[in-house]
């Protein structure tokens, strides 16, 4: 009977791969890897590593090197790895990617760097990685990403650079991710969501900004975002918003989460909320968890629950005194007016007795 360990693995899969391994060794395998060659896969998780080890065979399309304890990505460290598919690196300690360490990764398309100590991407980090469509980076400790980071990354579709320390982005840093359709910046410390920062990412379909420190969206911000479905905005420091930001998404729906917030729960902020809940393609989902943190007669209240009267009663009332100050205005006016028509009738009159 032919034996066809391809077949035999999809039946026994975990099993049956150490045995392949001793019964196909025909490549060598790096100590202490676990090399199998019916896959191209070599396992070197949990090994105690403090670097990319030698001789990882040049066929291998994946490579897991997580949970050891590599401190940096050097020159040589992938060389002659050109059918590598998936690089998995997580749960290290890398503070240091040398420039130019990935440059032979051509055809990469998975990458998992999560869970380091990175404190910045060198220049140029995906120049050569023009295959790449999946970058992790959270849990590390960015603070910025400039501009040339992520350059000639056209084919990337998921980012996550969540859990990091990033406070500021370079405008142009996601400027070659025309097709991204993954953006994870959750739980960072960005202020200010820039005009400009987003402008080429049509395709985008999720942009989650949970938890930053954001209490500002520029009006034109979200603009470019033709293909937005869900926008993450939950525990930051917005108080509040313009109702034209959100009027610019032009989607076919966007699903946004925004509770978490200290919303400052006044009239304009209800109108605003009102007018988008009447926009047929945006959807605040967690609407009614949106909890006031001022003015202080409103503190600890949902903003759901406020009394439209109110602040039709407001209105009202604004509208009185100003009709009221524009009548006194006019009134003031008539009377200086008769006052000087007056006087002018009596000059006259004083001037004809003479």
């Amino acid at each position: 009977m032919f034996f066809d360990p391809g077949k035999m693995s999809s039946i026994i899969m975990i099993p049956l791969l150490p045995l392949l391994n001793i019964v196909s060794g025909s490549r060598l395998c790096p100590d202490p890897c676990l090399c199998y060659d019916s896959s191209d896969l070599v396992d070197c998780r949990f090994r105690g590593l403090d670097h990319v080890p030698q001789g990882v065979p040049h066929g291998t399309w994946l490579l897991d090197l997580s949970g050891n304890k590599v401190k940096d990505i050097r020159f040589t460290s992938f060389v002659g790895l050109w059918s590598l598919k998936i690089l998995c690196m997580s749960n290290n300690s890398i503070h240091a990617v040398h420039p130019q360490s990935l440059s032979s990764l051509q055809f990469l398309e998975r990458l998992d760097l999560s869970f380091n100590r990175l404190r910045w991407l060198p220049d140029d980090f995906t120049k050569s990685l023009s295959s790449l469509q999946e970058l992790r980076l959270d849990h590390n400790l960015l603070q910025h990403i400039d501009s040339s980071s992520l350059s000639d990354s056209d084919n990337l579709k998921k980012l996550d650079l969540s859990h990091n320390q990033i406070q500021t982005l370079d405008v142009r840093a996601f400027n070659s991710l025309s097709r991204l359709r993954l953006l994870n910046l959750d739980g960072n410390k960005l202020n200010v969501l820039r005009e400009g920062l987003l402008s080429r990412q049509q395709s985008l379909e999720v942009l989650l900004l949970n938890h930053n420190n954001i209490s500002e969206i520029q009006t034109e911000a979200l603009a470019p975002l033709r293909s937005l479905t869900i926008l993450g905005l939950q525990g930051n420091q917005l108080e509040h918003i313009k109702f034209k930001t959100f009027l610019k998404l032009q989607t076919i729906s966007t699903h946004m989460q925004m509770s978490l917030n200290p919303w400052v729960c006044d009239c304009d902020l209800q109108r605003v909320f009102g007018k988008i809940q009447y926009v047929r393609h945006l959807h605040v989902e967690d609407y009614r968890g949106i909890i006031c943190h001022a003015p202080p007669q409103q503190a600890g209240s949902l903003l759901a629950s406020m009394d439209s009267q109110l602040c039709m009663a407001e209105t009202a009332s604004v509208l009185v005194i100003t009709i009221t100050v524009l009548l006194a205005v006019i009134g003031a006016l008539v009377k200086a007016e008769r006052n000087r028509k007056n006087k002018q009738a009596a000059s006259d009159a004083e001037s004809q007795e003479k």
